[in-house]
């Protein structure tokens, strides 16, 4: 896989392609850890009501409005090896996240997760309660309810927050370097690799080319949601 994307993408160096590469490792693997959380936050703040519900709202799109730095230093002293759930984690599991690729797949998921969460939860708003409601009189369970109606009905909004969160993870830089640093082959992601380029002199045409590189990635990624999207909402019968 490796060698046919250096074969294809012959203007990057085997630096940038490590880069690149890891990026969308670190970007994939956020996006599987996303979605299931995505959809039980979802589903719960657009269908229940209960004590807390606006603090927890809050807590999830705090990442928004947080500098990703504050980000990154509260990733760094609650999960590396000295915090006090990442000491526990290296412990029982001897899982550690601080310098370490699954580090930057921690930063970007709590980065990106208000994204998905919100593309999710106005999805499930949008269902019609009556369609649950009919099938629940029909004798339908909560879960099947759940997996017959409202999560293909949502389909279009699971997509969305998909591809934004994907294209989020990529762009990721300041909680990524202020939790997992910047190192080459192992926490450098595409935004790190271009910061080295810009500090280096005579390194700006390298930095360019990653930022076309990231560009094309993202312009792909909102272009497949919206086309993808439109698919589904036209075979749900979804005119909004």
């Amino acid at each position: 896989m490796r060698n046919l994307l250096l074969n294809n993408l012959g203007f990057l160096s085997d630096y940038e392609m490590t880069a690149l590469l890891l990026s969308l490792r670190v970007a994939g693997f956020t996006v599987l850890w996303l979605l299931p959380c995505g959809l039980i936050l979802g589903w719960l703040l657009a269908r229940k009501e209960f004590f807390g519900k606006g603090l927890l709202d809050s807590i999830i799109h705090l990442p928004m409005v947080l500098p990703p730095v504050v980000v990154g230093y509260l990733l760094l002293i609650s999960m590396g090896k000295q915090g006090f759930i990442g000491h526990w984690f290296e412990s029982w599991f001897g899982v550690t996240f601080s310098f370490s690729w699954r580090g930057a797949v921690l930063a970007c998921s709590v980065i990106a997760l208000p994204l998905m969460v919100r593309s999710i939860r106005l999805s499930i708003e949008n269902v019609d309660t009556k369609l649950e409601q009919a099938a629940r009189t029909l004798g339908a369970s909560p879960l099947k309810v759940f997996f017959t109606i409202t999560l293909p009905l949502t389909i279009p909004g699971i997509i969305t927050g998909v591809m934004l969160s994907f294209a989020r993870s990529l762009g990721e830089f300041g909680a990524t370097i202020s939790f997992v640093s910047n190192i080459p082959g192992e926490t450098q992601t595409i935004p790190l690799a271009m910061y080295n380029f810009l500090e280096t002199p005579g390194a700006e045409m390298d930095a360019a080319r990653l930022c076309v590189v990231s560009i094309v990635i993202a312009l792909v990624s909102l272009f497949i949601s919206e086309w993808v999207s439109r698919r589904m909402k036209k075979r749900l019968g979804v005119n909004r």
